[in-house]
């Protein structure tokens, strides 16, 4: 089937603290973005890429691409308010069925064996999504206080999380809703049970200085 990406880079750099957005910074001699849409072209040379943007960004990634010879073929959209329009407008663009990722644009560590098991898990059972164990103590805060929880039954969502494209689109079809905080939320809401695989724990989402160091290190590797 047809394997399709969309990409989905909205940050402002705020929590960062960066005069530019979190996507562009340069890591490794390159921007964050560019490392993102690597990983998806060597798990797959076929893949449609569809990058979602804020509009008033697109003229300053076209203008790094060239800076930077960037030449993965992928098709740029605009963003919407929130993510879920964002991801919304992503989907637009496809028009033959296939199995559709989405993902974050500042994941640039997501594994070729993630990449593997989410896109074949859900082209068998209809949708995946990458989790890692919570290793730490985890403690819920309720009206009357906080209550410990056992951490074993906690899952850390990363991306992509990938769908049919039928599951897909037939969840965003709903209208937003606060509580779409990702799109298995939104596939959830659509009555659809939610496939969890192993992800990679290198997986990291960069949004602040530290992930930044972090991201340093892991590229020395």
């Amino acid at each position: 089937m047809n394997r399709y990406a969309v990409i989905v880079a909205g940050g402002s750099g705020t929590r960062m603290g960066a005069e530019i957005p979190k996507q562009f910074i340069e890591v490794g001699g390159k921007p964050i973005l560019m490392h993102t849409l690597e990983a998806f072209k060597k798990f797959d040379e076929k893949i449609q890429i569809i990058l979602v943007l804020p509009e008033s960004q697109t003229d300053y990634w076209n203008n790094l691409c060239d800076l930077f010879k960037f030449d993965i073929p992928h098709k740029l959209t605009k963003g919407g308010e929130t993510r879920y329009y964002s991801v919304k407008n992503g989907l637009s663009l496809i028009r033959e069925p296939g199995i559709i990722g989405v993902h974050d644009g500042v994941r640039p560590f997501v594994s070729i064996a993630t990449l593997k098991n989410t896109y074949e898990t859900a082209e068998k059972l209809g949708n995946a999504v990458p989790v890692t164990d919570a290793f730490e103590s985890v403690r819920q805060v309720t009206e009357s206080g906080n209550k410990a929880l056992d951490r074993s039954s906690i899952k850390l969502v990363h991306t992509p999380q990938v769908f049919t494209s039928k599951q897909i689109f037939r969840a965003y079809e709903l209208p937003y809703r606060d509580t779409f905080t990702d799109d298995a939320s939104v596939a959830e809401a659509a009555g659809y049970s939610i496939n969890l695989v192993p992800g990679n724990r290198e997986n990291i989402k960069i949004t602040t200085p530290f992930d930044l160091k972090t991201a340093e290190i892991l590229l020395t590797k």
